[in-house]
């Protein structure tokens, strides 16, 4: 029987959409279901910011009265302002191991695009960079992350099989963490301190991180401003991710440093891995979710870098061995002994010197598609 594609226009049919990856990948060893009410809210335009300045479409793809696939457009403004690059966005893509389901999808997004006028589709991207992006191509066999997209081996195999080519490429690297703090580190960081008059913020409460919330993600808007596809966080979205995210960080897993003036150099953001307990929680907090997440809190051996900014004038200058050194001290205190840095661009070099005196090795590689049409 073909394939029919048909608009995400209601709550069942969203719901719909939804549900698909609970099910496409229930059971499965390494993919990490997302929470869903967090989801939700992405796919939100009343909820969701970046709809002050993107506009987005959602579609399934139905087999036999069965969904079978599912996909979203996302037209964002701010992102061809900026680049001058007339593409429409692909995201949240699923679909079962069937090349006419994918071809019907893409198919869908290919065809609002020309509506539109635009020039190319690429993805996965989300609505920022702060969403999930990427599709992985390498890593099948590595346990997936909070942070990051998880996709069966097939999916790129197919996407390829479409015309779609590389349009850049994510890695990501697996650290084990030292027991002692590398000579190297902790004296450089003792050097850069005191040559540069910066310092270490040790706060113990999460209020005493707030203060640095709105700093954190005006950093974000400048370091990361270079860097693939980047768009400005609006002072909404900040006020939103701020919300989202700051009421949970264990403020130990956090690294502030401050210029002689108070203002934020550099700081550096990971937490306990949640990827083990997001997979029992099966997407939902209640009735027991929360439970899983509070103990992976807790306890843990293994923790994600989420964010990690230095500010242009200080870079190249030393601070990230700060930033290490810090982290380090932590770990070792807490018992880590992993951590995953999450994907960062393949030619972003100064991110990856951070991880050059580590005993890090690339174990995923992630993949932006491109298709001119």
């Amino acid at each position: 029987m073909s394939i029919e594609v048909k608009e995400v226009t209601n709550k069942k049919m969203m719901n719909a959409f939804l549900d698909l990856p609970y099910r496409l990948y229930k059971g499965h060893l390494y993919h990490i279901p997302p929470l869903r009410f967090d989801e939700a809210a992405t796919l939100n335009e009343k909820k969701n910011p970046a709809f002050d300045y993107c506009e987005a479409k959602y579609w399934l793809a139905y087999k036999d009265g069965k969904v079978v696939g599912r996909v979203a457009g996302i037209l964002n403004k701010a992102y061809i302002e900026k680049w001058k690059n007339k593409y429409v966005r692909f995201g949240w893509i699923d679909f079962e191991n069937d090349i006419e389901i994918t071809k019907a999808l893409l198919g869908a997004v290919e065809a609002w695009a020309k509506e539109l006028g635009m020039t190319a589709v690429h993805g996965p991207l989300g609505f920022t960079d702060l969403d999930h992006e990427g599709m992985l191509i390498e890593g099948f066999d590595q346990l997936g992350t909070m942070a990051s997209l998880y996709n069966h081996a097939y999916y790129p195999e197919l996407i390829q099989q479409l015309g779609y080519q590389k349009e850049t490429d994510w890695v990501e690297y697996r650290i084990n963490i030292a027991q002692t703090i590398p000579e190297k580190i902790a004296k450089l960081s003792s050097i850069v301190e005191r040559r540069l008059g910066l310092t270490v913020i040790h706060a113990k409460k999460t209020k005493e991180i707030l203060p640095y919330a709105k700093p954190i993600f005006e950093l974000i808007n400048s370091a990361y401003s270079d860097l693939f596809g980047v768009t400005s966080l609006t002072e909404k979205q900040i006020a939103y991710y701020t919300k989202m995210y700051f009421g949970f960080m264990r403020t130990d897993f956090v690294s502030l440093i401050v210029d002689k003036e108070g203002k934020l150099a550099a700081f550096g953001i990971t937490m306990p891995s949640l990827s083990k307990a997001l997979q029992k929680a099966d997407g939902q907090l209640f009735p027991f979710g929360f439970i899983h997440i509070l103990k992976a809190m807790k306890k843990n051996d293994t923790v994600d870098f989420l964010m990690i900014a230095i500010r242009k004038d200080l870079q190249g200058k030393g601070v990230n061995a700060m930033l290490m050194y810090e982290f380090n001290k932590s770990y070792i205190k807490n018992g880590i002994k992993y951590a995953e840095t999450n994907h960062e661009l393949e030619d972003n070099s100064k991110v990856q010197s951070i991880w050059k005196d580590q005993d890090a090795k690339q174990h995923k590689r992630r993949r932006c598609f491109i298709k001119h049409i």
